[in-house]
């Protein structure tokens, strides 16, 4: 079992940043796969961005080159660094693990509760 618990939301301008932070416990970290992923209102959820055991990374294209997904080890931490937030990127943002690789598709098996962004212009 898995739990996660994400943190860092909250409401900025556009062009700001934020970073969101997700505790992991419950099993043996590094051997899963992880992942952000977005829910905006009345549309589906949509993959971000995520990491594998070998510190792969995959992006969407919509965040590359603004977002940053990267994880501490040592702390099981899994992060998200976000800037140069846009209108677009207003959602409630959950981190995400399984043992399987899904990269971005919403297939995981272990999710947080989510974290609220909203950016305004």
């Amino acid at each position: 079992q898995v739990q996660l618990v994400e943190s860092g939301g909250g409401s900025v301008q556009a062009g700001g940043s934020l970073r969101l932070s997700c505790i992991v416990s419950g099993d043996t970290y590094i051997n899963s796969y992880w992942a952000w992923l977005r829910q905006a209102p009345g549309k589906e959820r949509e993959g971000v961005a995520s990491i594998d055991n070998d510190d792969t990374l995959v992006y969407a294209s919509s965040v590359k080159g603004r977002f940053t997904i990267s994880r501490d080890n040592t702390k099981n931490v899994l992060y998200l660094q976000m800037n140069s937030l846009k209108p677009e990127d207003t959602a409630m943002y959950y981190c995400a693990a399984d043992r399987r690789n899904w990269e971005l598709q919403p297939d995981y098996k272990y999710w947080g509760q989510g974290t609220q962004v909203t950016v305004s212009s």
